[in-house]
């Protein structure tokens, strides 16, 4: 036989090329393939309703239809912001006692301080509202609507360094590779839109260093199918990249294209059997559609003028913060499943009070207006809107202390988080934390905690949100979790 002869035939090649375990799995699997394609048809075609998610869900009745996830990335100061601890001016400038701190590990960068001098916050605070929440004065416009908020004042992490408690509150786990919660909610509960992703993430720099980096692995979908991971808009160009068609090439080219491209991946898709080839065909519809969808968007003409007053002048520029929770309203009218907005350079181990107040002023009016716009439009009942960092900070200085600077290290035993709307009770200050705003001692929230909360609001039992990997059922929360029953109305 003449072997090299024999290799030049596609058809034998083709033979060749096939697996042990491609054989017995097409074998056994033929008709689950031909069941496959035909559940997946309607996601295949322009004209295909939304995507409904999972079988049997939501277990319970929704408070929340969607959720925006306003995540302030470096570890907002809890110290200056929120947690209001009178008694730190008598203690200012005196070591951390012993009896306080307990042993409790610090990172690296303040590890090597022969002392721990405590500071309290160079500003003032003050009850704000009916409820009469403590509020700063950095933050004017969330004191404004402080009862329609709840502040949960004693979450907690085991995380310490940034990576591993950013990737634990955006995926349940500290090591990298778990689905992000935005492609949970999306595994579980589906799309309401089929014109544009159900999973949007927008970034935001702050006007200082930029921060911390943050990773398409958060927004991913981990070992979850492809078609549930988020989709990040940029704020130059595009939004999304190659959106638009190159110069000549019309849109009924572009039909004619995809249809003859969808061909193509059919043939593959009832060869292998591989559901990532049918994420890829829907994907490219949804590109399709979102050629339309994505320009009505971010064609903010239409926006009356006391919109832009209420988000503040930013709002007409985009990549700003405040032009990105204007395009969460947006996209939550649209019937975006989970919206996720990412601020950074909150971490202030120096020049405290000089940079704090900028990201305050970067944050603070366009948080505040996209509850009360959510509220105007009647959508606050079923939009849950989560507001915090991924750490708190320290209430002992790091490095050097004088009458007006000082910085804080990082802080994962208790800090403070802020919720509104779709299912949570307004208006609730939830944890206390001791004199020196260093431990808890009252009603500790986990991560695991807030995401089986969150997950609840939205009608899904966090236990039973599970995804089998690697012999395994995965969920959110892991093993733990338990619903904090008091924040929700």
């Amino acid at each position: 036989m003449n072997t090299g002869a024999a290799m030049d035939d596609p058809l034998r090649q083709r033979r060749c090329w096939m697996t042990r375990r491609h054989f017995f799995g097409k074998s056994a699997a033929g008709i689950g393939v031909a069941a496959l394609a035909a559940a997946l048809q309607d996601d295949l075609r322009a004209d295909a309703p939304a995507d409904g998610g999972l079988a049997g869900l939501p277990h319970f009745p929704p408070k929340a239809r969607r959720a925006i996830y306003l995540f302030q990335s470096g570890g907002p100061s809890q110290m200056e912001l929120f947690d209001y601890k009178p008694r730190l001016a008598e203690f200012s400038g005196t070591d951390l006692p012993d009896s306080v701190r307990m042993g409790q590990r610090l990172t690296g960068m303040s590890a090597t301080q022969s002392s721990f001098p405590v500071v309290a916050s160079r500003f003032p605070f003050a009850r704000r509202g009916q409820s009469g929440a403590w509020v700063s004065e950095l933050l004017p416009y969330t004191a404004g609507i402080a009862d329609e908020l709840t502040f949960v004042k004693s979450m907690r992490t085991e995380a310490i360094n940034h990576d591993p408690a950013v990737t634990f509150f955006q995926t349940g786990a500290e090591v990298a590779g778990r689905p992000s919660i935005g492609s949970w909610l999306l595994y579980g509960l589906g799309s309401e839109t089929r014109d544009l992703p159900g999973f949007v993430v927008m970034i935001s720099p702050g006007a200082g260093t930029d921060g911390q980096p943050l990773y398409d692995r958060l927004w991913g979908s981990g070992f979850l199918p492809s078609r549930y991971q988020g989709v990040k808009f940029r704020s130059v160009g595009d939004p999304v990249l190659y959106l638009s068609n190159p110069d000549g090439f019309t849109r009924n080219d572009r039909r004619v294209f995809l249809d003859a491209l969808a061909g193509l991946n059919q043939l593959q898709l009832r060869e292998f059997g591989d559901p990532e080839i049918a994420t890829r065909i829907a994907q490219y519809e949804m590109a399709f559609r979102m050629q339309e969808s994505v320009p009505d968007l971010t064609d903010l003409s239409k926006e009356p003028e006391h919109i832009f007053e209420l988000y503040g002048p930013d709002a007409r520029t985009p990549g700003t913060y405040a032009y990105n929770c204007l395009m969460a309203r947006r996209l939550a009218e649209r019937g975006v499943r989970f919206i996720q907005l990412f601020h950074r350079d909150w971490d202030h181990h120096a020049k405290l009070p000089e940079n704090l107040p900028k990201r305050c002023r970067e944050t603070d009016q366009a948080s505040a207006a996209l509850v009360q716009d959510l509220k105007q439009r009647g959508m606050l009942d079923d939009t849950l809107v989560v507001w915090g960092g991924e750490f708190g900070r320290t209430v002992y200085c790091q490095g050097r202390l004088t009458d007006t600077e000082y910085g804080r290290d990082h802080h994962p035993r208790c800090f403070t988080i802020w919720l509104a709307g779709g299912g949570i009770k307004p208006g609730v200050t939830y944890g206390e934390t001791d004199d020196y705003g260093y431990n808890i001692t009252a009603n500790p929230v986990h991560v695991h905690d807030l995401h089986a909360t969150m997950l609840r609001c939205l009608g899904i039992d966090h236990t039973r949100l599970t995804f089998k990997f690697q012999g395994r059922h995965f969920r959110l929360t892991d093993v733990h979790g338990k619903i904090v029953k008091e924040l929700l109305a």
